[in-house]
């Protein structure tokens, strides 16, 4: 090798590049840690992750290229990859394999040097050879010094989650940099070399996994064992929640009179200590409170099946289904991302290689329920069952519970098949594209990791996300709830009374007065009952587009008319409000599919508008699932309507 110039005084840009599920992910996270930065290739929506990281007094820049099987440029992944290395910015390239698949790692460095501009420029190459820990798991035993031989690059054993490996990876990234290799050398042939440095010391490495398979992915074992985890999942939620939510209630709500006090004493005036304390934090102590710790015991299960590698298996089980429907079976993927979030979903919608089926992935992707509204659905089903007078504290009333919301999802499923099988015929016509889909190899959950990951990166995230809507969002509702229509006698609006205190006129106001949002649920209460809900639901869904976390606490806003939501000591005193309204059977079905149909969230509605670029895609986006979830109500209302009245006159 021959050696050029140094740079120190500025980064030395690196480009790490491998096939999927090699850990690139993890040796990305681990070198670059909280210094890095993730936007768009330009002029593509495929991520681009780039990150910063020091050895010794030497600031290196590490992007993170597109995971790819080859660079024959067929997709946008292949595309950019290609193109970026041939660009020339790469000063030193990190080619990440999976130990137990050396061969096609070996095909990917084979195109790699057989670029003209990496030949021209001999950029260096270092083989990340990761995975080794379950490749000795497996008996595979491979030959690095020959490899080395061959190759006559920097080959290294790595096992990504381990520091000492990243630490000698970064000391030859060191020693690397700045060196200009021959080319010349590099005549392999993939095949033959990883037959003469791989051995197998067990020839059934792979039995276990395939039987596992066999069973996971069976026809009819698959789909068996995809409701009976969903099921599982769903009944440790339901289960789970309700402690953790009734204290973190009850704390929170002693914190509300606490910090009430405080402001009186400081000389904050009452009407708006009113507003911030009684309005905008008891609406984010409701927000916090309810969802925190459903999702605080979903996402890390969720992540847990993500880190078995059971994720992509759904796919491959799925596959079929949206085939018929002409869509990519990528979209399950998507699917399974918009349980955690639509938007996200949405997002993820860029692996789709297709423009015509990326557009129907994303249009349906708000037909399952996110995490905002899990907790209605959650909260619901818990609701409907205390109501027919089977508690919701035994096993059973539990067990009942989680395969309702179970029931539910298969309904968000179905529908997503539906409402791509007719986009497909009719706006988004064309035929399926194949695409390759690997299973990658069962893996030992790291317990930590998963914590983290669903705590930090999901849960508190989306939390936060909810929180900053919720704050708003709070000042609003407060406003509708106590902002009065006086007439045109009082100057037609009028603030209502807080603690007996007078107006700014001087003239006491009747709290008989209807406020804003009366007036508004008023609006809409007959479109309500023909839908088997009322006004004040459906106000509560148009305020809760910010967020759909805050559509319980209007609707009993709404429903108590005194300007803030009353605390609930418990789910029956919830129910015993609720049923004082007039709610019955068919109003709690009819709440949960209108909670699982209807439109998008803001945030959702924008990241369509974004991905797509089409105001026409956005408007579609918005009325499909509202359509589905208007039709179905009128569905229910109509069949217990037509049921009542055969009963009753018979």
């Amino acid at each position: 090798m021959e050696h050029s110039m140094e740079h120190a005084d500025r980064p030395v840009t690196v480009a790490l590049a491998g096939n999927p599920n090699v850990g690139k992910s993890t040796i990305f996270n681990g070198l670059t840690g909280m210094r890095q930065r993730t936007g768009n290739w330009s002029g593509v929506t495929v991520a681009s992750a780039r990150g910063r990281f020091f050895v010794e007094t030497q600031e290196f820049l590490l992007v993170d290229l597109p995971g790819t099987y080859s660079l024959a440029a067929r997709s946008q992944e292949e595309a950019i990859a290609h193109d970026y290395l041939c660009s020339g910015e790469a000063e030193l390239i990190i080619l990440i394999c999976d130990a137990t698949c050396l061969e096609r790692g070996l095909h990917l460095l084979k195109q790699i040097i057989e670029l003209d501009q990496i030949k021209d420029s001999k950029t260096p190459i270092i083989l990340c050879v990761n995975l080794c820990d379950e490749a000795r798991r497996k008996g595979i035993e491979l030959d690095f010094e020959l490899l080395q031989d061959v190759l006559q690059i920097p080959v290294l054993c790595c096992c990504a989650r381990q520091t000492e490996y990243l630490n000698e990876l970064r000391k030859t990234i060191r020693e690397t940099v700045g060196q200009q290799i021959s080319y010349d050398c590099l005549d392999f042939e993939p095949k033959q070399l990883a037959a003469e440095t791989v051995r197998y010391t067990r020839t059934d490495y792979r039995r276990r996994e395939e039987l596992i398979d066999r069973i996971v992915t069976g026809p009819v074992t698959g789909g068996i064992l995809m409701f009976l985890l969903l099921l599982g999942v769903f009944w440790l939620t339901l289960s789970g929640a309700n402690i953790p939510s009734a204290l973190l209630w009850d704390g929170l709500f002693w914190l509300e009179g606490k910090l009430a006090a405080l402001l009186l004493s400081i000389g904050v005036s009452p009407w708006l200590v009113h507003m911030l304390v009684y309005g905008v934090y008891r609406v984010l102590a409701w927000v916090t409170s309810v969802m925190l710790p459903p999702m605080a015991i979903f996402f890390p299960l969720f992540t847990l099946l993500e880190d078995l590698g059971y994720l992509p298996r759904i796919a491959f089980n799925m596959d079929k289904a949206f085939h018929r429907c002409r869509a990519c079976g990528k979209q399950c993927l998507t699917t399974a991302m918009g349980f955690g979030c639509n938007a996200a979903g949405v997002t993820g919608c860029r692996i789709i290689d297709s423009p015509r089926e990326r557009v129907i992935a994303i249009l349906t992707n708000s037909l399952v329920p996110c995490n905002g509204r899990l907790p209605t659905l959650f909260l619901m089903i818990t609701l409907l069952f205390l109501a027919f007078g089977t508690g919701n504290a035994s096993v059973s009333a539990s067990l009942l519970s989680a395969l309702f919301m179970t029931l539910l999802i298969l309904l968000g499923v179905g529908a997503t098949l539906a409402s791509s099988w007719l986009l497909s015929h009719t706006l988004l016509r064309g035929v399926p594209s194949s695409f390759t889909l690997e299973l990658p190899p069962y893996r030992r959950p790291q317990i930590g990791r998963i914590i983290i990951r669903s705590i930090f990166d999901r849960t508190l995230f989306v939390l936060g996300r909810a929180v900053a809507v919720a704050a708003p969002a709070g000042l609003i509702i407060w406003l509708l709830a106590n902002i009065l229509y006086v007439g045109p006698e009082n100057g037609w609006l009028a603030l209502r009374p807080v603690d007996g205190i007078l107006s700014e006129t001087g003239a006491a106001l009747s709290t008989s007065a209807p406020s804003l949002l009366t007036c508004l649920t008023g609006l809409l209460d007959p479109l309500g009952r023909l839908l088997g809900l009322d006004g004040v639901i459906l106000t509560a869904f148009l305020l809760g587009f910010p967020a759909n976390e805050i559509v319980m606490p209007i609707i009993l806003m709404a429903y108590q008319q005194m300007g803030t939501l009353t605390e609930m000591g418990s789910s029956s005193a919830l129910l015993e409000l609720l049923l004082a309204q007039g709610w019955t059977g068919r109003t709690f079905i009819c709440m949960m599919i209108f909670c699982l149909f209807h439109w998008p969230c803001s945030t959702t509605v924008l990241t369509i508008k974004k991905e797509t670029g089409s105001f026409k895609w956005t408007a579609v986006s918005v009325l499909l699932p509202t359509m589905i979830g208007m039709g179905l109500c009128l569905v229910v209302t109509g069949l217990s309507r037509l049921i009542a009245f055969t009963f009753f006159s018979g």
